[in-house]
Order: structure tokens, then sequence, then C-alpha cells
């Protein structure tokens, strides 16, 4: 399902989001300088009204300003206060009607600040990022920032002609003009806001795999060497994964590695961007090369639909990070679950899973106890059971939005036994529960 059909404000981000209408597609069309950090763009959202509109609002950051807003070819009256930009229509739009809302803008982006940490436009040494989970994608562009608001993206940006430039969905278009270079990716999968992203740096492309799934590495030349005896095994990764968990939901993926360290990947939809620092011998690369990989089907193909749900991305990623270990001789699934079972157990986190609040959804309490709480199912319903429902999971959902009760839903039917105190032990009590045991 496409847009926010729920019409409803997510508990954990109450300042995000916007009701009355669906937005289908976004069609972006942006200038950047990057040595004045100067973002100058034009916006045109195609919505549908969901309910009689005299207005409407959209999440975009103070940092940009507005200069011009169409709804349907005619101009529109307009303010921008403490990131909303509410829009009043010169005629109200009906129920059903079609949306095409034009907005123009420009300014200097930069991240947002908010509990956990800054998030969004973020400038680099040479070139800039985007790092928009949860709550960043209103930094760089105007939106429905909901999680349940998926539409198809076109994203063209002109920017300075030494640079590379790498965005979501496929590259259709590639023109230099003196000294400025115009990129243009078409997204036709339906992606939520917090996956759209751009990175722009001095990058070279390796390609990794060509069939059945292209895969390239864009890196800095000073670090191609490096990055590639780092990132090469995503290939294998990317093969197992398909066998566990169905057809890669994408036509390309690509890992980014920057010039500058980060402190963790970034995500995004088609991509994964990693710093300067993933490429050293010493850093646990490999582990977050896998948990990066398996987001692509958990968390940017099937989204969750609601924050507090969010064990259905990060705890999946994480039980592909053992999967992996278990693939390529490392330790086991059930050695890394005996493991952090014992951190967790030592620890004071004490949420349910399916609720964990907004302080603790980033949290190790919720990643590793949703990976914990999906090797109970798979002791519970042996391997066969668990992986068909995997790929069940992956295929129904594909491009959709879910929650806790969608996949305790469907994981009834590939289970010979009720699974109720499963669910309550691992989901919804506060307290970690026992090592789970193999039926």
């Amino acid at each position: 399902m496409l847009g926010n059909p729920d019409d409803i404000i997510d508990d954990y981000l109450p300042e995000n989001g916007n009701t009355g209408y669906r937005v289908s597609r976004y069609d972006l069309d942006l200038q950047y300088k990057v040595t004045t950090n100067r973002l100058a763009g034009t916006a045109i959202i195609t919505a549908t009204a969901k309910a009689h509109l005299a207005r409407l609002q959209l999440d975009l950051a103070p940092t940009m300003s507005v200069t011009q807003v169409l709804v349907n070819g005619a101009r529109a009256r307009h303010t921008h206060r403490k990131g909303k930009l509410t829009v009043t229509p010169t005629t109200p739009v009906p129920p059903g009607g079609a949306l095409s809302v034009k907005v123009r803008y420009a300014g200097n982006p930069r991240p947002i600040r908010g509990r956990w940490g800054e998030v969004g436009w973020e400038e680099l040494t040479a070139g800039s990022l985007c790092a928009n989970q949860p709550n960043g994608a209103p930094s760089w562009f105007p939106c429905d920032d909901h999680p349940v608001s998926k539409a198809s993206y076109r994203i063209a940006i002109t920017t300075d002609s030494p640079f590379s430039v790498v965005a979501n969905g496929v590259l259709t278009e590639k023109r230099t003009k003196a000294a400025q270079t115009r990129w243009v990716f078409e997204q036709t999968e339906p992606m939520t806001t917090y996956l759209a992203s751009i990175q722009i740096g001095q990058y070279e492309t390796v390609s990794l795999a060509k069939s059945p799934v292209p895969v390239d590495l864009v890196a800095p030349r000073a670090l191609r060497a490096q990055a590639r005896a780092r990132f090469e095994p995503q290939v294998q990764m990317l093969d197992l994964f398909t066998r566990l968990f169905g057809p890669y939901p994408f036509p390309r993926y690509t890992a980014v590695v920057t010039e500058d360290p980060l402190d963790i990947p970034l995500e995004a939809q088609g991509f994964s961007t990693f710093g300067a620092n993933h490429c050293e011998p010493a850093n646990d690369a490999e582990r977050l090369v896998a948990h990066e990989l398996a987001h692509q089907w958990f968390g940017n193909s099937v989204t969750l639909a609601r924050w507090k749900d969010i064990w259905l991305h990060e705890g999946f990623a994480c039980y592909a990070e053992w999967l992996w270990s278990e693939h390529s001789g490392g330790r086991s699934a059930d050695e890394w679950a005996h493991h952090y079972y014992a951190k967790l157990a030592a620890s004071r986190g004490r949420r349910p899973l399916t609720d964990p609040g907004p302080d603790l959804m980033f949290e190790d309490w919720v990643y590793k106890r949703g990976a914990l709480t999906l090797h109970a199912l798979r002791l519970r319903i042996g391997d066969e059971s668990f992986f068909a429902l995997l790929r069940h999971w992956t295929d129904k959902y594909r491009y959709g939005s879910v929650s806790t009760e969608d996949f305790t839903t469907l994981a009834a039917g590939h289970s010979s036994q009720a699974l109720g105190d499963l669910w309550q032990a691992w989901l919804r009590e506060p307290a970690l529960p026992p090592f789970p045991l193999r039926s």
C-alpha cells in the first residue's frame, strides 16, 4: 500500500507526517554547490486528496526558504514555520481530487537536531551525504515525512563536475555542460521518505558483479583497493540472502565509501554508505556490510508502518549478520544468540520489543532482542518453516507497509503449534525471557 491510508501521525515522531492526502510521486530537480553548501530545488509532489483540503502541510526544515508554491498550476498562499510548510490552495481540493504541489526553495541544508542526534543532509570534507533516519528527509526536500508514506521518485541533481553523485534508483541520464554535470535517477519501486538519499563525492565506481544483480562499489580513488577487499564479500552475501529471504527487491545494489570516517553506516533504498574507517582491517565491517544489505529486504522493501515496530527492520538485519557468520565459517547463529543474550541479560533495558519508546528504538535492546526473537521462532518451528516464512513475508509485503501483527499472523500459517506464548514472552513482556530451547 502506498501513502498514508490511515491518516495517523506516528506517536514517536508527532511533529512529522501530515494528514489529508496520499503522495504517489516526488519529482525533485536540485542544484547543489559543494563549496558553499548551497542547495536550490524545485519539488513537484503528486498526490490524491483523502479529504476536503482547504489547506495542507508538508514537512520542510527551517533552513530552507520557500519562494513559490503552486497547487494544480495556480499560485497558492503559504507559510513556513517550525518545520511545517502550510499551503492554502486558491480552490480547495475535494476528496479523491488530484493534487500537484510545486515548491521552489533554496538554502544551506544542515542536519536536523533531535533526540537521536543530527540527521539529514550533512557536509563532508569534499561533498555531502544524506543520513535521514528517522526524520532527516525534510532537511533537503518538502515531503510527507511518515514511514508509511511510500512513493516513486525522480531525483535530478546538478553539481560541480569533479564530483560524482549516487542517488536512489537507476541512473537514466548524465549530462555534462561546462563545469556542471546533471545526474537523473528514477526510483520506480515505492520508497519511504527517510530512505531517499543523495551522496556526493569525488568517487570512482568499481563493478563487483553484473548478474544476476549488478553490485557496485563507489569509493575515492585512494581507498578503492582497500574498499574492494572489504566489500567484495557482499556479492556472496547477496547470493545467500536471496536464497534465504527471496529475490532481491531492487534493480541493483551499491556500497558507497566516503572519504570521511562515519560513526555508523547509513542505509538507503538500493544502496548503503560507509565511512573510510570501515575499510580498516581492524574494523568490524563485514558484520555491518551484511546488516546494511539485509535492510534492502527488511526495512526498505518491507517497511514498518509505525516506528514502534522497528524491530521488524533491525532485529531482522541483525539476525542476517548471524546467518552470514554461520554460512561463512564464523560463529553460528546459536553462538551469537548466546553471546548477545548474556549481554542483554546484564543490561538495564526493560521495555517491550513492540513498543520500546522513541529513546530506545535505536538501541541494542531492540536490535539484539529482535534477533533473539527470530532465533527463538526458528528453534520453535524449525529451519524449513522459518525460512519459508521469511520468503513468504518478503513476497507478500514486497514494497508494502507492515506491523508486528502482520508478521505474527503470517507466522501462524508456518507453525504446527500455537505461538502465542512465544510472542507474549519475546514481544510484549518488558523482561527478557529465558534463553529459547529447540522444540
